[in-house]
Formats: C-alpha cells, structure tokens, sequence
C-alpha cells in the first residue's frame, strides 16, 4: 500500500497563506563562520571568497570539490548568496568586453531605442539582451579571455554540475536610475502569480536547482550607486514564489536586505530563489555596469526534437471546427492544445520578442487559445504562428 499522503505538507502555494513569521524566522538567522571555513570574510550574512587566496585549489581536482562542496551548500542551505572578490585577477578582459558593449548599446538605441526590460520601462536604463551571443559575434578574442575564467566556471558547475548552458545581459544602470521591487528569478519568478500558482509545490523546490543567477561588476559599484539588494536566506522559504508579490513581504524585503558593494572584477552569484532586486542608483557620475549571467542546467531540456509550429498549424483548423460545433468541451481543447503546442515562452530572441506587458513573451500555446477565441482563420494563424517563430529565432 503506498504511504498516507501527508496533508501538512501543501500540495500547492497560495500567496495568501504564505505566513510572513515563517519567512522572519528563517531569514532572521545568522551564518555560522563553521559552514564556510574557505570564506576570507562574512559581510552582512553574506560569505566573501577571496579569489586570490583560493585560485590554486582550482586547479587541483580534490581542492576544486572542496571548495564547490561549501558553495553549493551554502547557496542552498546557508545564505544563499556568496561574492568572489578577483574573480578577474586581470581585469583588462573587463575592459576590452566594456568597449565592445557600450558600442552595442548605442548602435541598438539606433535601431530600436533600447532592449525592453523585465521590471523596469523601456530606456529607464540601458539592456543588452543575449550579451553573450553578441560578445562572442563582435570580438571573439575578447569573449575568449572574458568567459575563459576558471572561478566563474567551478561556481556554475558546483550548482549545476558539468555541461551548464550559459546566457548573460549585460545591465546599465545611469545615475537616477530607480530600483527594482524585490522577486525572485527564472524559472517561476518570470511567471505571473496566477501562473505560478498553477504548479504544485515539488516544482517550487525544483525550479532554483534548474539555474543560477550571477553577475560580473564591470565597474566599481559603491552602495549609492545600487549594487543588488540582498536578502540572505530568503530562498529557504519554500513558498516564496508565491509570497513574493506580497505588499507585507516586500515591505519587509526592504527594511531587512542588505547591501555590499563591489569592485571591477567581483563577481556574485545567488540561488535564484533569493528575494533580490537592483538597487537605485543614487550616485552623481557613476555608470553602474554589470553582466548578468542566467546559467541553466544541462538538464532542462526534453528527450527528442518535435515540430511543435507544423503540429499547431495541422491541429488548429480542427478544433476551430469542434469549438464552433461545441462539440469539444474547453478542458478537453486545452488539454490537445498542451500536448501540441510550446507552452513556455524561453528561450527566445528577446531583442525581436521582449517581455513587453509583462515578464515573459507570449507562448505558442497562449497563441493557440487566442486564435480560437477570436475565431481567426487557419491562414491568420499560420501566418501568426510563422511570425511568432521568427522574432524567436537567434
């Protein structure tokens, strides 16, 4: 017989049941120096690494799994977040990516004024969507040395293991740029609440071991100038994908997150569960420049390829016909749509298909449902579904 199900445990998170003491409680504790004996420092809860100190047990294997071992734990189980300071011994790669993006920045506002962005209106600041792509594109011996860095990979591999699949954004941030609301990040943090709330609880557990969200400090980020607002411990709250949105929750986010600053060539990264958000930069002439890196698991993918256009297209034209008999009840149309259809809106071309409206572009199977509901021929969806793939496409 299988076990009794455990109904203490909620088989789904509802954003008002959260309970904002819990979340104290946990985010309330302080990090024991015992569980990170390799730190040089702890800085507000937050665990420093001195990447001149410990760069030679990167290259030893047994050194190398030592050093990951404590990471890993601590981004899970300890405060969630750590920072390397050096991670770019010379940060002469720093400048030369610098050059190249700034370059990029301003031949894009040419073109389409400037990348849409997930919390912030278009132009507020200056986005490089796929930065990674497009460094790479520009000046290949520059993206060699840059990504060529050993402390930024042991850190993606003592997360995600072996074979992560890097992307990056490059983030400016001019003076009088405003702060971000506290969230939570990709892959549940980018979707509505209402979406969210839809996936049951495992899932919650599961989505921050899918990815990691780092950045790399392209200049010297004082505290005026907005480096992230952290809140350690903050991703032990399990149901913190739900609670995020929460006026009481924020609120508390923002008397409780701390701040450290940076320097060109630090680098932080934090379990994408941690309550964050970008700071305002209240600075007189600082530039605040910083590579976001979105760093997936080799895992998220599915086991075979499937042309999921061709089959929408095949299937469209007939459940037009079953809903116009209403010979097919909606769950039913729904649930063909979601065997048929992409339901996810990543990855994507963001510069031709930006989160506008929201925090994620619309997915093939959201485009599905509204052909239906507006009766649209099978040509105009076709042609829809064809110039949906096409702003998607690198």
């Amino acid at each position: 017989m299988p076990d009794t199900q455990d109904l203490t445990e909620p088989a789904y998170f509802e954003a008002e049941r959260c309970d904002l003491n819990d979340f104290t409680a946990l985010t309330q504790q302080d990090l024991d120096a015992r569980h990170v004996p390799l730190a040089a420092a702890i800085e507000k809860k937050i665990p420093i690494y001195e990447m001149a100190a410990l760069r030679e047990m990167l290259s030893e294997t047994g050194a190398r799994r030592r050093l990951m071992a404590e990471w890993a734990h601590g981004l899970r189980h300890g405060a969630g977040v750590l920072i390397l300071k050096g991670a770019y011994q010379d940060v002469s790669p720093i400048d030369a990516a610098s050059v190249v993006y700034d370059r990029i920045i301003a031949d894009e506002k040419q073109w389409n004024g400037g990348g849409a962005d997930h919390f912030t209106t278009a132009g507020s600041n200056d986005r490089i969507w796929n930065s990674l792509q497009k460094l790479c594109d520009a000046a290949p011996d520059v993206f060699a040395r840059y990504f060529g860095n050993v402390a930024l990979a042991a850190v993606c591999e003592a997360w995600l293991g072996p074979n992560y699949q890097m992307t990056a954004q490059v983030n400016l941030v001019r003076p009088g740029g405003a702060a971000q609301q506290a969230h939570r990040d990709y892959h549940l943090g980018f979707q509505t609440a209402e979406i969210s709330a839809q996936y049951p609880a495992h899932v919650h557990d599961l989505s921050p071991a899918l990815t990691l969200q780092g950045a790399v400090a392209h200049t010297d980020m004082p505290v005026e100038s907005g480096p992230t607002k952290l809140l350690p411990f903050s991703q032990l709250y399990s149901a913190g994908y739900a609670a995020w949105r929460r006026e009481d929750f924020r609120a508390y986010f923002e008397e409780h997150c701390v701040q450290l600053p940076l320097s060109k060539g630090d680098a932080v990264f934090f379990n994408p569960a941690l309550f964050h958000a970008a700071g305002a930069n209240r600075s007189r002439d600082i530039q605040r420049m910083a590579n976001l890196l979105q760093v997936s698991s080799a895992f998220g993918r599915a086991m075979e390829t499937v042309d999921r256009r061709g089959m929408s297209e095949r299937l469209y034209p007939v459940l037009a016909e079953l809903n116009s008999k209403e010979a097919m009840a909606r769950a039913e149309q729904a649930a063909a749509i979601a065997a048929c259809a992409e339901g996810y809106s990543f990855p994507s071309n963001l510069d031709r298909d930006p989160p506008m409206g929201g925090l994620a572009p619309q997915t093939q199977a959201a485009l599905f449902h509204q052909a239906l509901a507006e009766d649209w021929t099978s040509d105009r969806f076709t042609a829809a579904l064809a110039a949906q793939e096409t702003r998607r496409q690198a």
